[in-house]
């Protein structure tokens, strides 16, 4: 499996990935209809699925990273640098969306995508991550857990104020794991 970051191009984000994308998303419409990002989960559109992404790109440090298995696009995470709502001394990177194919579910990817993830913030010489799950997904939270994060407050999302539990994960950087 590799990650690509995702890159616009001449500020906009290629058609063809971009429907790519809209098709992984459109997979996940439980997750969806838990987070409420969309008007409706089993109708999510490639515009609507451009504008979330283009929020998301327009954070300092931010990252859209695609999963590819086979060529296959099987999950996409997306990434900050830093929590722009961090206390002073809080400078853990950020996994803001960790998203697999529906379709794929209990295959490993999910695991191995965060483990990805997890080795370029270890590369890059962070000593830990951070993930916010919304307290209506026991699923992710449960998920989260078995891959080593452990809860560290309560807290309301930035964008729509939805309880969550903020995790983190130390990561080693002596260590650099491989998927």
């Amino acid at each position: 499996m590799i990650l690509q970051p995702l890159v616009p191009v001449d500020g906009a984000l290629p058609g063809p990935v971009l429907t790519e994308i809209a098709a992984l998303y459109s997979t996940n419409h439980a997750f969806f209809e838990l987070s409420g990002d969309f008007p409706d989960p089993n109708r999510i559109t490639v515009e609507q699925v451009a504008a979330s992404l283009a929020d998301e790109l327009a954070h300092d440090g931010a990252e859209i990273l695609l999963a590819r298995s086979a060529g296959r696009l099987v999950g996409l995470a997306a990434t900050l640098d830093r929590n722009p709502a961090a206390a002073p001394g809080d400078d853990d990177p950020w996994i803001g969306l960790l998203l697999i194919d529906a379709t794929a579910h209990r295959e490993g990817y999910g695991r191995a995508v965060a483990t990805l993830v997890e080795d370029r913030f270890r590369a890059a010489g962070r000593t830990g991550v951070q993930i916010a799950v919304l307290d209506n997904n026991p699923k992710g939270l449960a998920f989260w857990q078995t891959q080593g994060y452990s809860p560290v407050r309560r807290a309301k999302d930035r964008e729509l104020g939805r309880d969550c539990t903020v995790l983190r994960k130390p990561l080693d950087t002596d260590r650099l794991d491989t998927a």
